[in-house]
């Protein structure tokens, strides 16, 4: 089990929220406009979600409370620029009001600038396969960092933009542009935008080779906006890292899938402040495609092998591909035994303190996720939160989980520099 006296004194230990999955009512994104389509893929509608929008500071007080030192959260681009070119200050000055409850907390504030979801608008113009998004993108960075630039204590520009190629290997809803026409989402999709379903792209999903470059081009085009007001602010972007693995003459594809999923985005990370990396396990592939989980492996609530070693191999890996600091933005177990999640977690941390002892520079753990909320397509079935959330009345209830995580951040501040 990992000590804290392993870990540096400025090592930031927190939770993360994204927020659509949290605060509810993200009316103008393209998340909400796709859950309710026909054919959506969605299992169900976000909603209300946890009603973190209007509940941030006795939430950001919990959180606090419970012993971490970072909160990592998104701005929602939807809500700061609902149309093309209007921006709103009065969503600007809630979220300013949000970085000041994390500072009035001493928390530092991890903030992520686009965690999946757009403007309505910018999918119908496109999306994340449009030569013009990364401007847009870098003017939408401008006016955050303008308003907010002051407050905030690390910056994320994208969540995931390999999630997409990842997804693809697990048969989910990822197409290229020429087979969005044969999926009822994306038909539906541009039905109602009065664009080709082809040219339907959300930035979960993903997956083509323009995708890859026009993410690329927006992480570095919003890189260099928010530098140009803050010189000084970590700046990276996160990446969905599986531990790619192969068993039986899996080798070839494994290598593949690691080359596209992995090692070319973390190659793009050259140069940044940091590169932020999200593991929640393995992907073993085998001849004959993805291998199913070992017998009598445990397995989490969409039936995949809990194997929370895959943490340390992704943090070696990035170390040694990108070259640049590590920040774990994401870590964490869907599951309804708590007891489960404690395991999951030390074994993990154990993980990031043996990084750690060999040198490699990682500067914090962020656990996946805050409370138990909205999972995307999946709906409110996964079960990731540290604090579970009643939804009928809102009432947060941490679990054994939040508070062994809370006592490793609580040891660091009273340990003697």
């Amino acid at each position: 089990m990992a000590t804290q006296s392993q870990f540096p004194q400025d090592f930031l230990w927190g939770v993360a929220t994204a927020g659509h999955q949290v605060d509810g009512g993200n009316v103008n994104s393209d998340a909400w406009f796709l859950e309710h389509l026909p054919g959506t893929s969605f299992a169900e509608p976000s909603g209300d979600a946890i009603d973190h929008y209007h509940r941030y500071r006795e939430d950001i007080a919990l959180i606090a409370g419970l012993g971490f030192t970072s909160y990592r959260f998104s701005l929602e681009w939807a809500r700061i620029e609902p149309a093309e070119g209007l921006f709103s200050v009065a969503e600007l000055e809630h979220y300013r009001r949000v970085l000041l409850a994390c500072h009035e907390h001493g928390l530092t504030p991890v903030v992520t600038f686009h965690h999946f979801t757009s403007p309505r608008w910018l999918l119908q113009a496109g999306g994340w396969e449009d030569s013009r998004t990364p401007e847009l993108f870098a003017r939408y960075c401008d006016r955050v960092m303008a308003h907010l630039g002051d407050l905030i204590g690390v910056a994320c520009t994208l969540n995931e933009p390999n999630l997409g190629p990842l997804l693809a290997n697990f048969g989910l809803p990822v197409a290229a542009p020429g087979q969005r026409g044969s999926l009822p989402m994306w038909v539906s999709a541009g039905e109602k935008l009065g664009i080709p379903a082809e040219q339907v792209s959300y930035f979960q999903f993903a997956a083509s080779e323009a995708a890859f470059e026009v993410g690329v081009a927006a992480h570095r085009a919003g890189t260099a906006a928010i530098k140009a007001h803050r010189p000084d602010l970590l700046v990276g972007w996160t990446l969905a890292n599986s531990d790619i693995q192969s068993v039986d003459g899996g080798a070839e594809r494994a290598d593949q899938v690691r080359r596209d999923v992995n090692e070319r985005f973390l190659l793009a990370s050259r140069g940044d402040d940091f590169v932020g990396i999200q593991t929640y396990g393995r992907t073993v592939f085998s001849a004959g495609g993805l291998a199913p989980a070992p017998a009598g492996a445990p397995t989490n609530q969409s039936g995949e092998e809990i194997y929370p070693q895959a943490l340390e191999a992704t943090i070696r890996e990035a170390a040694r591909v990108a070259g640049v600091p590590v920040i774990v933005t994401e870590n964490g177990l869907s599951t309804d035994d708590d007891a489960q999640r404690v395991a999951y977690l030390e074994t993990a941390v154990a993980g990031v303190a043996s990084c750690l002892a060999d040198g490699i520079d990682v500067r914090g753990y962020i656990a996946w996720s805050a409370f138990d909320n909205y999972e995307w397509i999946f709906g409110y079935g996964p079960k990731f939160g540290l604090i579970a959330v009643d939804r009928t009345t809102q009432q947060r209830t941490p679990k054994e989980s939040a508070r062994w995580l809370g006592r490793m951040a609580r040891d660091q501040v009273s340990q003697p520099v």
